[in-house]
């Protein structure tokens, strides 16, 4: 058993200061909010080795983990068992939210009464057959029924567990919250929630929205957040680390954990935005004709209204034959997760190779499973479908060039497979209302008018997805993305024109979605766009706070 005050992070890692916080902390519940590449999973990991291994968590109690998909929870799971051994990680259980509800109902089942009453072998399945079979869905409900009715099942979780981690928690719904609650709230076990706050570029400022917010009300939680972005290289994480020394001091590390040469940041300067557009566009080209960088890597973000700020660049692009994707046009249909859905299993079935959006189309094919045998036996059953699929696809595939009706025929047959009930779990906007329906025929009529533009169906899935287009967004928009390049366009006061706390937020997430190479342009001049509102200023000075966090990467 090692001191609390003695333990050091496994394996020699480093954690960056508000993740050490984190890891040591030994009463409070933790809200921790925190980008791609911050090492979320690792700092549980971290936690979990320090409550086991300094006896915080005490025999014979264990630590509770909950994700929202399979391969999650068993990558923590193994992480854990990596960091500290096999017997003390023994007394961490991993779950999804679906397998711990399974679990209360399978053991407390007599406590469930009514029409809510389960025969002993009942199933999961569809149709609803009362008494016999629950459908996927009615799982979360049925354990909440459970801890409201039953004191002898609530006492028992409290008592089981000591410590309870909530892995990418921003994607709770109310009921998966409500599970929480019922479990745990009031009863001094300390949570640990650890997400992406996306709605709101301040969330680890302590203005957190949503069910984090809730949480840190309900729980007291302590709010942290993860800043350090570890895929980046070291010149970016050291302009990263500069602003973070402006924004939240404490939670910057130290200067010479982030040396090296790795990475690349970069400041252009351009008389007009016209010269502008023809310099990042001919880099654009190289970097995707001579460097073979993937066109989905590049990004090039705007703090506000990219229909003005970038429409020089895109045509500029348009003139060099390079696909973009221009997010703010496409009225966020394409970051739906039914459309993405959608896409990506069509473009799996009709292009030869699709790598990415295969990873994609399994890991949500295979989130609906309870447990790691039934995951097992979904990915044979979706790969059989898949294959089906494909083999249909080649058979007809001058039906699919001559109409999309052969598409959207196979795109229902996914969703009628994979139930309504995963669909909606997708996205909590899904849940009332005809959102889900909406975006599903969006994305049919989507398909359809670039079909009828004359564009062959494998081209039209894949103007649809972002993985053959260099990316146009607005910082906001980028939140939770990576790429190995991104331009930051008109880094100036007139158009980083908000308080400067909040501009200064947007700013340290437009450069943290870089991995590799950072540019920032100015530009002396900005001509006034035909569609521009009343207030536009032609003419341009550098933001030499921004700027100034560039020169510091050297």
């Amino acid at each position: 058993m090692i001191r609390p005050d003695r333990w050091q992070p496994a394996d020699g890692l480093k954690l960056e200061p508000n993740a050490l916080v984190a890891a040591r902390e030994t009463s409070r519940s933790l809200a921790l909010t925190a980008g791609p590449g911050a090492g979320k999973t690792e700092m549980l990991a971290q936690r979990a080795d320090f409550l086991l291994r300094t006896g915080t968590s005490r025999y014979p109690q264990r630590i509770m983990a909950i994700a929202f998909k399979v391969d999650a929870a068993s990558n923590l799971k193994e992480r854990v068992r990596r960091r500290c051994g096999p017997e003390l990680s023994a007394r961490l259980d991993s779950h999804t939210f679906h397998a711990f509800a399974k679990r209360l109902i399978d053991r407390f089942r007599p406590a469930l009464t009514g029409s809510d009453a389960l025969h002993p072998d009942y199933s999961v399945g569809s149709p609803r057959i009362q008494g016999r079979q629950i459908e996927f869905e009615d799982m979360v409900p049925l354990a909440v029924t459970i801890l409201q009715t039953s004191n002898v099942a609530r006492n028992a979780v409290r008592q089981t567990y000591s410590h309870v981690f909530l892995d990418e928690f921003q994607d709770c719904t109310d009921a998966q919250y409500q599970l929480i609650c019922e479990a745990f709230r009031g009863a001094g076990i300390p949570l640990t929630a650890v997400g992406d706050t996306k709605q709101r570029i301040m969330g680890w400022a302590g203005a957190l929205e949503g069910v984090f917010g809730t949480f840190a009300d309900d729980f007291d939680a302590k709010t942290l957040n993860l800043y350090q972005n570890f895929r980046s290289l070291p010149r970016l994480r050291r302009m990263q680390n500069a602003m973070v020394k402006v924004m939240d001091s404490p939670a910057a590390v130290a200067d010479e954990e982030l040396e090296g040469p790795g990475g690349f940041v970069q400041i252009l300067t351009y008389q007009d935005s016209q010269e502008e557009a023809e310099s990042i566009a001919d880099l654009v080209q190289h970097w995707i004709e001579v460097e073979e960088l993937a066109p989905s890597e590049i990004a090039l973000l705007v703090s506000r209204q990219p229909h003005l700020y970038a429409d020089l660049i895109m045509a500029a692009l348009s003139e060099r034959n390079i696909a973009f994707r221009n997010e703010q046009d496409l009225q966020d249909l394409g970051t739906e997760p039914a459309t993405r859905l959608i896409i990506d299993f069509l473009n799996v079935v009709v292009a030869d190779r699709a790598p990415d959006a295969y990873g994609r189309l399994m890991s949500v094919l295979l989130a609906i499973g309870v447990d790691e045998d039934t995951a097992y036996r979904d990915r044979s059953r979706w790969h059989r479908f898949i294959d089906d699929v494909r083999q249909q696809m080649r058979d007809g595939d001058g039906q699919i060039e001559e109409n999309t009706d052969l598409l959207r025929h196979h795109a229902e047959a996914l969703l009628k497979l994979l139930g309504r009930h995963a669909i909606v779990a997708l996205s909590a906007d899904y849940e009332r209302g005809p959102r889900l329906d909406d975006v599903i025929e969006q994305t049919f009529a989507r398909l359809e008018d670039l079909h009828q533009h004359g564009v062959r169906a494998a081209e039209a899935l894949s103007r649809f997805s972002e993985d053959r287009a260099v990316r146009i967004m607005t910082i906001h928009k980028s939140k939770g993305l990576e790429f190995d390049t991104t331009v930051i366009l008109g880094v100036e006061n007139q158009t980083f024109w908000g308080t400067r706390s909040e501009e200064r937020a947007a700013f340290f997430v437009g450069i943290s979605r870089a991995k590799r190479r950072l540019l920032l342009s100015v530009a002396e001049r900005r001509p006034r766009p035909a569609q521009a509102p009343r207030r536009w200023d032609e003419y341009r000075t550098p933001l030499q706070e921004f700027l100034d966090y560039a020169r510091l990467t050297d």
